[in-house]
């Protein structure tokens, strides 16, 4: 990819500034979602998230320029994309005997390496929207969930 001349190198200086500018905006659009869930302790946190989305970013960046227009290989890039993604995800959830826990972290796993992938593609609102409503939906619907609700002293309790 990088051949002698002048003309060749600025493009390729361009693209690496390009490049660097889609993973800095990927690390920046899950350092919300990444803050959250380290905030709460959770499972998955500041490492984990933004690992996931400029890794996302990464991949789609790197077969675009690999595989060009290369439809049936670029898809296969987002089959392993998702497998990897939900088989992260899948490590946050943790089942007891009454309860699951770590749905939403799993979600949110799911829904940084989308960031990412927006980012990769140029679809900048997308990745913002998505960065945003994933930070609103855990930061402000939680006290909607009954469980997070405090009990009743004097409700009965299940058995």
């Amino acid at each position: 990819y990088f051949s002698p001349g002048k003309a060749n190198t600025m493009s390729n200086l361009a693209e690496t500034l390009m490049h660097l500018k889609q993973l800095s905006i990927a690390l920046l659009l899950s350092l919300p979602i990444a803050w959250d869930r380290e905030q709460k302790e959770r499972s998955a946190g500041l490492r984990t998230f933004t690992i996931v989305a400029v890794s996302t970013c990464g991949f789609l960046v790197s077969a675009q320029s690999a595989l060009g227009n290369g439809v049936d290989a670029e898809s296969r890039v987002w089959q392993g994309l998702l497998t990897g993604m939900g088989f992260i995800g899948s490590g946050a959830i943790l089942k007891t005997r009454d309860s699951v826990h770590g749905t939403a972290t799993a979600a949110s796993i799911w829904n940084t390496g989308a960031v990412g992938a927006a980012v990769a593609y140029g679809q900048y609102d997308i990745a913002a929207t998505l960065s945003l409503v994933n930070f609103a939906v855990l930061r402000w619907l939680f006290p909607l969930k009954p469980s997070s609700r405090p009990q009743d002293p004097d409700s009965e309790q299940p058995c």
